[in-house]
């Protein structure tokens, strides 16, 4: 019997999604069409009725007003929100920038799929010299943490997960005990990670997960925090397909 309901989204098509760009810590805005899909994602939810006690997103604005979107279609913008890079996008080190199809065109598909898709094996390092080294290293939201040491330069899915979890263990899973009713907006890659371990999967199957931008989905977790329900997409099934689909052709050679 389901005990806690949790709702995740990852954030709306950004600037960046748009021109085919690797982002990941690069602070990109939201496109038009990302502005839409948030408020989409929050009319979605209020149709369902979706209230909530307390969001937690991460310091990249294009999560973080995803997040703004939503609850203000839900009228509910007045709620505490936890903001940490624990949730922010899987660092893609050296690759930071690059269009993802002229990036697989010069190495090849294969090799753009594995530093996109591989569980373990990471891109190349920010060096310093990168056109947005300082820009990431020096912003001044990371002044406090993460520290020196954990500040990454690359992040493979792997080392993604293992700073994304311990947020969701010691933050998220106390305040779902004490009944609070929980948004998480973030990004596709700590999303996965949350995913991974929710359902028990292989490193296999979180490699081939694509989560579709700007659409809310739902867990109902027992007493154990295991999963009665996985995944629930709260989207028509038209425009989940469609949106699922074109994550997975972005590294695509055109």
């Amino acid at each position: 019997m389901a005990k806690y309901t949790i709702v995740m989204v990852r954030h709306g098509e950004s600037e960046w999604n748009q021109k085919n760009l690797f982002c990941g810590w690069f602070d990109a805005d939201l496109s038009p069409k990302g502005e839409q899909e948030a408020i989409s994602a929050g009319k979605a939810l209020k149709q369902n009725n979706y209230t909530f006690d307390v969001a937690h997103t991460s310091v990249l604005k294009r999560a973080q007003n995803t997040l703004g979107s939503i609850l203000k279609e839900l009228g509910q913008d007045n709620i505490p929100i936890y903001k940490t890079w624990r949730l922010n996008e899987r660092h893609y080190g050296g690759l930071t920038g690059l269009n993802k199809s002229e990036t697989a065109a010069k190495y090849g598909e294969e090799q753009v799929n594995i530093w996109r898709r591989s569980f373990d094996i990471p891109p190349p390092t920010m060096e310093e010299g990168h056109a947005y080294y300082d820009q990431i290293v020096n912003d001044l939201r990371y002044q406090n943490e993460p520290s020196k040491d954990e500040f990454p330069m690359y992040e493979s899915l792997k080392l993604t997960i293992q700073r994304t979890l311990p947020y969701w263990n010691d933050v998220i899973i106390p305040q779902l005990k004490e009944g609070k009713r929980i948004i998480i907006a973030a990004h596709g890659n700590s999303l996965r990670g949350i995913v991974k371990h929710l359902d028990n999967m292989t490193d296999d199957q979180i490699m081939g997960l694509n989560l579709p931008t700007g659409i809310p989905f739902e867990y109902k977790l027992d007493e154990n925090f295991k999963p009665v329900v996985s995944m629930k997409f709260l989207g028509d099934e038209e425009t989940v397909k469609k949106a699922i689909a074109a994550v997975a052709a972005q590294g695509k050679a055109k």
